[in-house]
């Protein structure tokens, strides 16, 4: 057999590769966000950028192809804010931020997480719009944004997240009216109390940011 060129050997060399390289992107990602952090606990401590890849980090979950697919940091003491590299855990499935001290904007990049299920940042400081962008959580089953500092009006390109079974924006300070369509004529009244929404909208009567 005659031997192989060298640069099918290389090719061949780089495929090999890929894996590694796309972890460490997730990987990267990752310690931006730490860098972001305020963590007096240490419970980012675990969280070294040299490894190949996160999955050894405390509070990091991965598939059996290394790529991150829950990021468990409720409860943890944090504070700080999130940035667009959250955007890059294209895997990711459970992002869990709750009970912390973070600020900020929530990251309209958080939209590209199209395999996300379960989205927790309740009990924080957030504040701004709900971003547009999370329209596009395709899959997401879980979207808790309450007992924060949210304005604005909620985006009615919502309504067609048509998996979203339990969606929670009471203690925040959003106007306009309630979504009616698709999954929200199914949640209860108290996932909007306490902002300064003037109640579900009257099918076309009253605009969705009457009031903002």
């Amino acid at each position: 057999m005659a031997p192989l060129p060298l640069f099918s050997v290389l090719f061949t060399f780089l495929l090999s590769l890929t894996p590694t390289f796309s972890t460490n992107s997730e990987g990267n990602a990752l310690h931006a966000l730490r860098s972001r952090l305020s963590d007096p606990t240490n419970v980012l401590q675990s969280w070294d950028p040299t490894l190949v890849n996160p999955c050894t980090w405390f509070h990091v979950t991965c598939d059996s192809n290394n790529h991150v697919i829950r990021l468990d940091l409720g409860n943890s003491n944090i504070s700080g804010s999130l940035g667009s590299e959250l955007g890059e855990l294209k895997h990711l499935q459970y992002l869990e931020l709750y009970r912390n001290d973070i600020t900020g904007k929530i990251p309209k990049e958080l939209g590209n997480l199209k395999n996300l299920v379960s989205m927790d940042l309740y009990e924080n400081r957030f504040e701004g719009e709900i971003p547009k962008s999370l329209a596009k959580l395709k899959s997401i089953r879980f979207l808790r944004l309450n007992n924060n500092k949210l304005t604005g009006s909620i985006p009615r390109e919502l309504t067609g997240l048509s998996n979203l079974k339990v969606f929670d924006v009471s203690n925040n300070d959003l106007c306009g009216t309630i979504p009616v369509d698709g999954p929200f004529s199914t949640f209860p009244m108290e996932s909007f109390e306490h902002n300064r929404l003037s109640g579900p909208e009257l099918q076309g009567l009253v605009p969705y940011d009457f009031g903002c």
